[in-house]
């Protein structure tokens, strides 16, 4: 990689993007020191997971950023166990936001951040199938709390308090390479697009994506891995699940998928496992 040249292009496509340094640090959750040194060409090899969060966060492509002709086409492979389809689950898997979250929320109203929690879970299944708005979640949220709805963004404080597990996302890139991958998630309406936007999710080209919001049904019910399989275009035997949810691995795996349970309290290690799993055969 032409380091001056990524730095030179880096710059261009920020400003034409109308960003400030800062303001890109915010979007690609990245230092100001590492921004600026690799605007000045100064860093050899930035990781491919730095790259793509600054692209997908000034909103170009890899290729652009990097000034690379179009990746030729992926020789696909197996892995030992004949896997070619690995689906990824977002929250829990590629990103960390819960916790944080419910506790800017807890700041913003005044109420204890398990009680915003138990509250969140009474209506998060809704807005994840798509059956209530975003406006209508923070409204019903305030009213649980006894807050004013001014008080309740659940957007704002879920985009403030993200943080990508940094290790995972480079093993999804990692095996973008070599296997057919997709997105598997529970999540509410729009999110998805904007973390891949925001460079908070790889923005690579994805085999299939299955958003909950989008179709109305969630994980663990059935039906949303009869829509995931179709997608997948494989058998079932070669698909490979990888989540933090016990309840969601187990509606996946009488379907004949192999499934891996994500610790994201040891994201290292989990990751570490995964990538002994999908090693080619």
């Amino acid at each position: 990689m032409d380091e001056k040249g990524l730095g030179k292009r880096l710059q261009t496509a920020r400003q034409a993007a109308g960003l400030t340094q800062q303001q890109l640090c915010h979007r690609a959750n990245l230092s100001f020191s590492t921004l600026t040194k690799i605007e000045r060409g100064a860093i050899k090899s930035p990781s491919i997971f730095t790259v793509q969060a600054i692209a997908g966060a000034v909103g170009v492509s890899l290729d652009e950023l990097v000034g690379s002709a179009p990746p030729p086409a992926r020789d696909l492979l197996k892995t030992k166990s004949g896997v070619s389809f690995i689906y990824f689950d977002v929250h829990g898997c590629l990103v960390h936001f819960f916790q944080r979250a419910f506790a800017k929320l807890a700041a913003d109203t005044g109420a204890s951040a398990d009680i915003v929690e138990t509250t969140f879970w009474h209506y998060n299944a809704e807005v994840c199938r798509g059956t209530m708005t975003i406006h209508d979640f923070n409204t019903a949220m305030a009213k649980r709390l006894g807050v004013d709805a001014s008080q309740v963004d659940w957007k704002a404080a879920y985009f403030e308090t993200i943080e990508p597990i940094g290790q995972m996302q480079e093993l999804l890139v990692w095996a973008s390479q070599r296997y057919k991958v997709g997105l598997l998630t529970n999540i509410m309406p729009g999110f998805l697009n904007l973390l891949k936007q925001n460079g908070q999710l790889p923005n690579i080209a994805y085999d299939a994506i299955v958003d909950s919001s989008e179709i109305g049904t969630i994980k663990p019910e059935p039906e949303i891995y009869k829509i995931a399989q179709q997608r997948a275009g494989c058998p079932a035997e070669e698909i490979l699940f990888i989540d933090d949810s016990r309840a969601n691995l187990m509606a996946a795996e009488p379907l004949g998928w192999n499934v891996m349970l994500f610790d994201d309290a040891h994201p290292q290690e989990a990751t570490d496992r995964a990538r002994q799993a999908i090693q080619p055969a």
